[in-house]
């Protein structure tokens, strides 16, 4: 057999989901004329997510003219061999989309603004056909639509570890230099491209430190952002063991030589962190370090972390000494800090700034770099997302559409014409006619983007939600003041 030419398969929208799909149009009910279905987190590891990620979907894949004959013939064909069958495929509906709506998706998508967080067990986005002929395709792209669990659950650890970092700066330290305290180290970790990109610009939406570029350029692509997050130079091994071990002393001044000026990182774990940090950092290199126009940033990048990081924040403390600040914790001297990037994750994050605050050291000394743990070690069932139809309109009556299995009631599905409502201070997803306003706007509708987010409104947004989380806390500890001075 011919090998057809399939050399822009990964671009042609109607190859971008699950084979079985490419079935469906023949599976729906007789007279089918709407098809709406909601996209939600079911629980998983967090009690709510930070939304983020469907604007990048939408522009990359489905906005414009989407449709051509020629993907059309390229899908049959692709579809023909693929079933061992020429009745599989649905060109009469496709081709209905080139000629009746320009090759344009007839689809409405609602969409909860990216960066609110949201608990779990509520519908972040509604998807329906805008057309009676197309009611198979509501479906048809839940397989691109919910990857945003992908940008979604980066956003969400990395919100939840700003949270973390956010308490101990409160605590110990100063609260202001949040926004470089978790870096990216991610892009060599994820399996593709495409996953730093996005996923780099998830974490992106919380923080302002990283070293993955490509989240940089998605950010500048599809969310209008300007320069959306910064780096350092900083050595890795190579650049320091390639002096040999008897030069590692004159490999880290000539990080100090070669950038005489501003914050530079270097890795100091070559062969012995300890000694490193008492005899060449805080011996040989000292008085460079503090003559210097900027600070230096050691990096230990081994061990286990929460014992290596005080050790080595004592052993800095000794040689360039610290003071005390006005909540009782160590600082060090201005011109030395200290980035741990070796195992990091949430958990790890706290045991480290746990040790540090039971030795009395702020977490203002320390930065962390995270790659894996970040951007890679996730799936969609870290946060059990699922896109379910909820309501089918059938010869022009609405029929509400739910699972509920019996043997896994974490899996029940809702029923009805959903929205996104505020009511008493929290979100709760309703049917359409329950009072209160859709928070769901409607970003997408038959080929074009109706709304769009900078990186500028949805870090606000985020922002935004701190405050409302931070007041809702004072209030309630405001209460329990209330109750127990009335109770004594």
């Amino acid at each position: 057999m011919e090998q057809t030419d399939i050399g822009a398969t990964n671009e042609n929208l109607i190859l971008l989901t699950d084979s079985y799909k490419l079935t469906h149009w023949k599976q729906y009910p007789p007279g089918t004329q709407r098809i709406f279905s909601y996209f939600e987190s079911r629980g998983g590891k967090f009690d709510s997510v930070v939304f983020f990620g469907l604007q990048y979907i939408i522009k990359k894949y489905l906005e414009g003219q989407v449709i051509t004959k020629e993907k059309i013939d390229e899908a049959e064909a692709i579809s023909a061999m693929h079933f061992g069958s020429n009745t599989i495929f649905n060109r009469a509906g496709w081709e209905h989309i080139l000629k009746d709506h320009g090759g344009r998706l007839p689809i409405s998508i609602r969409a909860v603004q990216e960066g609110t967080e949201v608990p779990a067990h509520n519908a972040l986005i509604t998807v329906e056909n805008t057309c009676d002929k197309c009611y198979w395709l509501t479906n048809y792209i839940e397989t691109l639509l919910v990857q945003s669990w992908y940008p979604t659950t980066v956003a969400t650890i990395s919100h939840r570890i700003k949270g973390l970092i956010g308490e101990y700066l409160e605590r110990t330290g100063t609260p202001e230099l949040i926004d470089f305290k978790l870096h990216d180290f991610g892009f060599r970790g994820v399996s593709s491209v495409e996953s730093a990109g996005i996923g780099g610009a998830a974490h992106l939406i919380n923080f302002k430190g990283t070293d993955t570029v490509a989240g940089i350029t998605t950010l500048r692509r599809y969310y209008h952002a300007g320069m959306p997050g910064f780096s350092i130079p900083a050595a890795e091994h190579s650049t320091i063991t390639s002096w040999g071990r008897e030069n590692e002393a004159e490999a880290m001044k000539n990080m100090l030589r070669q950038f005489p000026s501003g914050t530079v990182a270097v890795v100091s774990d070559s062969y012995d962190i300890f000694k490193a940090c008492d005899e060449i950092w805080g011996s040989k290199l000292r008085d460079m370090v503090l003559s210097r126009d900027g600070q230096v940033v050691v990096r230990p990048d081994s061990g286990y972390p929460p014992e290596v990081v005080v050790k080595v924040l004592d052993i800095l403390g000794n040689r360039f000494g610290y003071k005390i600040n006005s909540k009782g914790y160590k600082v060090l001297n201005d011109k030395i800090r200290v980035i741990q990037g070796d195992g990091i994750n949430l958990e790890m994050i706290e045991k480290i700034l746990s040790n540090m605050e039971a030795n009395g050291w702020s977490a203002d000394n320390i930065a962390f770099g995270m790659g894996g743990a970040l951007l890679q070690k996730m799936d969609r069932d870290t946060q059990k997302f699922a896109f379910k139809c909820s309501s089918a309109r059938i010869n022009g009556i609405d029929r509400d559409v739910f699972k509920k299995p019996v043997t896994d009631p974490g899996k029940d599905s809702k029923a009805g014409r959903l929205k996104l409502i505020e009511e008493n201070g929290s979100y709760k997803t309703v049917i359409e006619d329950h009072q209160g306003q859709n928070l769901l706007v409607e970003v997408f509708r038959d080929g074009r983007i109706l709304r769009e987010y900078t990186l500028d409104q949805i870090r606000d947004n985020v922002e935004t939600q701190k405050q409302k989380e931070a007041g809702k806390a004072t209030l309630l500890r405001v209460k329990e003041s209330r109750v127990k001075s009335v109770n004594r």
